[in-house]
Order: C-alpha cells, then sequence, then structure tokens
C-alpha cells in the first residue's frame, strides 16, 4: 500500500496553486473549476498543517481528500473559523486493511460535514452524505465525487452510472 495523493476542494478567487504550495501542498496538478468559484484540484502530497493553512490564507473552508492507493479516502475539512471535521471513504475496504474504523465514527462525519456545508454557504443533502461515507465504490476518488455532490457543492457531477460502486 502506498499513498496516491489526495484533491482539494476549496472556492478561491486568487491563484489557487500559488496559495496550496505556499500552505505545503506538492505535485500539484491541474484545477477544475466547478461553479461560483469552487476548485478541485488534485496534489501528490500535504503537510500535517496544509489543510489549516491554506484555510487560514484563503479565508474560505475547504475540503480534502488524501486517496491511499485509490482504495480508501481519509477527509478532513475545515471553515476559516476553525470548525472542521474527519471522515473515511470505502469503509469495508478500510476493514479488510484492518484501520480502526472507530476513529472514524460515522455520526460525528455526518454532523461535521452538515455544519461544514452550511458554513460554507451550501446546501447539503443528509441523507446523501451519510450514504457516502457508508458506501463501498471500485475507486475511493469515485465516492469523493460523490461527497462533493451531497455537500452541495454547485457544478459537482456525480460518478458515472456506468462506473461499477454501489451505496451498502
Amino acid at each position: 500500500m502506498g499513498n496516491s495523493g489526495g484533491s482539494l476542494t476549496t472556492r478561491s478567487t486568487g491563484e489557487l496553486h500559488q496559495f496550496m504550495r505556499a500552505a505545503g501542498f506538492t505535485g500539484i496538478d491541474d484545477t477544475q473549476v466547478l461553479a461560483e468559484g469552487w476548485q478541485v484540484t488534485d496534489f501528490a502530497d500535504a503537510g500535517r498543517r496544509s489543510l489549516a493553512n491554506l484555510v487560514q490564507q484563503t479565508g474560505t473552508p475547504a475540503v480534502m481528500v488524501s486517496f491511499l492507493d485509490s482504495d480508501v479516502g481519509f477527509i478532513e475539512a475545515l471553515t476559516p473559523d476553525g470548525n472542521g471535521w474527519q471522515g473515511l471513504l470505502n469503509r469495508e475496504v478500510a476493514k479488510s486493511y484492518e484501520m480502526p474504523l472507530e476513529h472514524f465514527p460515522i455520526e460525528p462525519a455526518v454532523a461535521g460535514a452538515l455544519a461544514w456545508s452550511t458554513a460554507a454557504g451550501l446546501t447539503p443533502d443528509e441523507q446523501a452524505i451519510r450514504q457516502t461515507l457508508t458506501g463501498s465504490a471500485l475507486f475511493a476518488e469515485e465516492l469523493s465525487s460523490a461527497l462533493l455532490v451531497a455537500l452541495g457543492l454547485p457544478g459537482a457531477i456525480q460518478p458515472s452510472q456506468t462506473r461499477a460502486w454501489c451505496i451498502t
């Protein structure tokens, strides 16, 4: 198992890559522009405080998913006022890797996601958030895309229906 990078989603009016580099992100890839200023950028690596540094610099909420071989996604989200939440994507795969699932309880993650989304001025879908955090997929990136839709990010696209993923 190895790390396969991650994905950062935030609203930025400036040069996002510059903010990311200053915050400690490396291997920054192209940015996908969603709507209303929201952007998604893939990266190779992030420092322990990279997300906090970026949110402090930009003054906008951000959500980051770090992927483990595209099998599992570790979610970290923050708002400028310091509120945040953490979660896990692809719990069944994480369980098969013998990861301690008790470190990623569902209810606090759902509550945190709802609060984060509301603080970001979005309209979340609680049931879809819960399904995404408990669902499984061939690739954790598909669940990450579904999470963005569930959080209410404008312009976020649901994973292709032709891909193999299911909500369990």
